[in-house]
This record gives structure tokens, C-alpha cells and sequence, in this order.
């Protein structure tokens, strides 16, 4: 339980910009040239050898100290790249400072378009003001990328409109790790940010593309949980497939969101998904507006 509430609570001050935990990083190797970082925002990885250092997402700004001293206890080399896997603070939040060493940034268009521009956020009521220049995506990209670093390809697949309309899984294939960046949330229901164009049904599509890279050996970093496996993924798969499978058939009866809401069609996870961050009728919530098209957090 301490965890859960731990990571409760870290979720919420990577939408607010505050922090109030000391920092504790956990640095997990997944291969000879890759691990995984746990901390303060979300999960990073870490590609390190003869070519330098590149990073996927760098968590919350206050955190950047600290963080580059734990990745130098990987690598002494030089950050030169970093890939974010979509604009959320917890995940961008390093940028400005780790880009100023010399790193260029890499991220889908979209990630760039919304870090320029304010975003205003229904579910959390707040809005995030634009990031400013040194924080930007250096090298933008609209499908794939593929970056070719430390003996193997690291190759991000664009999934349009899933937790945010700038998404990108990152497949490994030599290590054998695909980053999921926030496409999986693992051991708590998903937030689908429908403010920023996030869409039930490009979690349906992004988590299919991660089970067929991925064989039972993969190792699989989640944007926030512990590390996971092909199995934990496709259970993840299979409960998302029923939930909206659920709602659906609600819809299709004719009934409102709020009857959708105390009908509870998701009862068989809320005790294990919905007591961490996302509350089950915020999650119904979520379905049901990506199901109906409303492309914003409304009850």
C-alpha cells in the first residue's frame, strides 16, 4: 500500500509541477547495454556504450540533478539524444536542462506542437503553460524513427491518438525492450488524456503493435509501474479489450453516461486498478467520451 499511495501521488504532482517526495531512483539492467530507471515521473531508459549515452523521457524538472547523477553512475559519457514519448510534464520535464549539455531532442510532431503552445486540461482543471525554447523536440517525426545507437536500432512507432495525440512506443530489438511510455500503466487503470487527443482505441492499437514485437523473453517498461512482461501485457491487453467491449454494448443500449457510471462496468478490476490514481467512474468516464467522440474530459 505504501507504494501504491507513493505512486498516486507522484502522478498527480507530475500534472501540477510540484514535488514534494525526496527522490529515489531504482536502476534496473536490462541488457548489456540498456536499463531502466525508476523515479520521479516516469519510466526511463537508458541506452549506454561506445556511442555515448541516450535517454527515453527525462521525469520532472526539479528531479534533473539528481537524475543525470544517477544515469552517470551507468555511463560517464554525454547524453546525445533523448526520445520523449509524448509531451506530459513527468516525462518532458528534463529537457531545457539535459539539452543545454549538447543533447538533441526527438519526439513525434505533435509532442513539439503542444509544448509550444498552452494547454488547458479539463480533467485536472489546470492549464500547462508553453515550454520554453531549450525544451523543445530538436528533430520531429510523423510515423517511425529510427535511431541507430550503441551497436542496435532503437525505432519509435508513432500510435495515433491513444494517451495523447504525439504517442510513441520504442522497440529494441537487439536488448529486446519496447518502452511503452504512458500506453501502459501497469497495475493501475490507464489515463486517457482526452484533452490532449488521447482516445481509448489507440491503447487497443499501440498495445497490439507491442504484443507482436514482442516474444516471451521481452522486456517491457511500462510509462509508470514496474517492469512487465509479453504475459502482464496481454492481460493488460485482454482488460482493456473488455472494458470498452462493456461500454459499448451499454452505449448501444441507449443508456446515458451516468447510468453507464452506476451500472459499473468495470467492477472486476476496480479493486486492483482504480484505487492508485484514475477512479473507476473517471476511467468510465474515459471510455465513454473516446466511444461517443468527445474529445474532451466531460461528465
Amino acid at each position: 500500500m505504501k507504494t501504491t499511495n507513493r505512486l498516486a501521488s507522484l502522478l498527480v504532482l507530475a500534472l501540477t509541477s510540484q514535488l514534494v517526495f525526496a527522490v529515489e531512483f531504482e536502476t534496473t539492467k536490462l541488457s548489456d547495454s540498456l536499463h531502466m530507471i525508476k523515479g520521479q515521473g516516469g519510466n526511463i531508459a537508458v541506452s549506454a556504450g561506445s556511442d555515448g549515452v541516450f535517454i527515453i523521457d527525462d521525469q520532472l524538472a526539479p528531479v534533473t540533478t539528481d537524475l543525470l547523477a544517477e544515469i552517470r553512475t551507468i555511463s560517464q559519457q554525454p547524453i546525445r539524444f533523448i526520445i520523449n514519448t509524448h509531451y506530459h510534464s513527468d516525462h518532458v520535464g528534463g529537457n531545457e536542462a539535459v539539452s543545454k549539455k549538447g543533447s538533441v531532442i526527438v519526439a513525434h510532431d505533435n509532442v513539439r506542437k503542444r509544448m509550444t503552445s498552452e494547454q488547458w486540461s479539463n480533467f485536472m482543471q489546470k492549464s500547462v503553460p508553453a515550454y520554453p525554447a531549450g525544451a523543445l523536440p530538436n528533430i520531429t517525426f510523423n510515423d517511425q524513427a529510427t535511431l541507430h545507437f550503441n551497436g542496435e536500432s532503437a525505432t519509435a512507432y508513432h500510435i495515433a491518438n491513444a494517451h495523447t495525440d504525439g504517442d510513441a512506443i520504442i522497440h529494441f530489438p537487439v536488448s529486446n525492450v519496447i518502452h511503452m511510455g504512458d500506453i501502459w500503466f501497469n497495475g493501475l487503470y490507464p489515463y486517457v488524456d482526452l484533452d490532449a487527443g488521447g482516445n481509448i482505441r489507440g491503447f487497443q492499437t499501440a498495445v497490439t503493435k507491442a504484443i507482436s514485437l514482442a516474444n516471451q523473453s521481452t522486456k517491457i517498461i511500462p510509462g509508470h509501474g514496474p517492469l512487465g512482461t509479453l504475459a502482464e501485457l496481454k492481460a493488460y491487453a485482454e482488460f482493456i479489450n473488455e472494458a470498452v467491449k462493456n461500454v459499448e454494448a451499454l452505449i448501444a443500449a441507449g443508456n446515458s453516461l451516468q447510468q453507464i457510471i452506476a451500472l459499473k462496468p468495470t467492477a472486476k478490476w476496480d479493486e486492483t486498478l482504480g484505487k492508485v490514481w484514475i477512479k473507476p467512474d473517471q476511467f468510465v468516464t474515459m471510455l465513454y467520451n473516446s466511444l461517443v467522440g468527445i474529445n474532451e474530459y466531460k461528465q
